[in-house]
């Protein structure tokens, strides 16, 4: 059983989701946030996202902490989807839910939208998902009982794709970074949330805190993936996991 200790280790953000709904509080400007902090590099690092995942030959693809549905949208334009492909968004929040939604509304892809806490699906069956995908979740998660959670729904031989922080080499490059985020996440948290400090505070401790992208492969392996790889984006600001449930 996991200690206490272990899940705050393993919670980069100290993010209790059962505790404080910001991101339904934040849904309307959320992808406002995401651009403002990112520069709008986020959508480079979403497109790669969907070209791995159009790679993969899936019928069945379960995107958690889905937010507006930035991967999923991508993916039904990035890969010509069949009847045969089908896509669930779910996310803790009906209001990031229901953002996608609307964003979706046009598509003739079959995607359906599910209130799912990432850390527990019971409504997901064992071994029922070909692809599984999370992109920038982890750091607000226990990401122990994620991953764990992943495993069970994939199929085996079934892949995983994670994109999340990471940290820039050399470090003192990287020491730079987290201190112009400390100086600059609150002052356009504060103004693109009218206030909301959470919000931001879950963010940036969550970008302090998240391991390695080589640390965080080990936590992948070590929870039973196989053949774990991963490739760092825009100086290694993030990167890219994919591992397969073993066969």
């Amino acid at each position: 059983m996991t200690t206490q200790r272990e899940d705050i280790t393993h919670n980069a953000a100290g993010f209790e989701t059962d505790q404080d709904a910001v991101f339904d509080r934040i849904a309307a400007r959320y992808d406002l946030l995401c651009d403002l902090f990112s520069f709008g590099i986020h959508r480079h690092w979403k497109r790669r996202v969907a070209q791995l995942i159009a790679r993969e030959p899936w019928r069945d693809l379960l995107d958690g902490a889905t937010g507006t549905g930035d991967v999923v949208l991508r993916v039904a334009a990035a890969q010509a989807l069949g009847r045969d492909h089908h896509i669930i968004a779910s996310d803790i929040s009906p209001k990031m839910l229901a953002m996608a939604s609307r964003r979706a509304s046009n598509l003739r892809a079959n995607i359906t939208f599910r209130q799912l806490d990432a850390h527990a699906m019971p409504a997901i069956a064992d071994a029922s998902i070909d692809l599984y995908s999370i992109s920038l979740g982890l750091k607000i998660c226990e990401r122990d009982k994620v991953l764990r959670e992943a495993l069970r729904v994939l199929r085996p031989g079934g892949r995983l794709v994670v994109l999340e922080a990471s940290h820039i080499a050399p470090a003192w490059l990287h020491r730079a970074y987290l201190h112009y985020m400390g100086m600059a996440m609150p002052i356009i948290g504060w103004l693109a949330t009218g206030g909301d400090a959470s919000a931001y505070q879950y963010l940036l401790k969550g970008i302090h805190q998240f391991p390695d992208a080589a640390d965080l492969a080990d936590e992948i392996r070590a929870m039973g993936f196989t053949e774990v790889s991963f490739e760092k984006l825009t100086l290694g600001i993030v990167a890219i996991h994919v591992a397969r449930k073993p066969a």
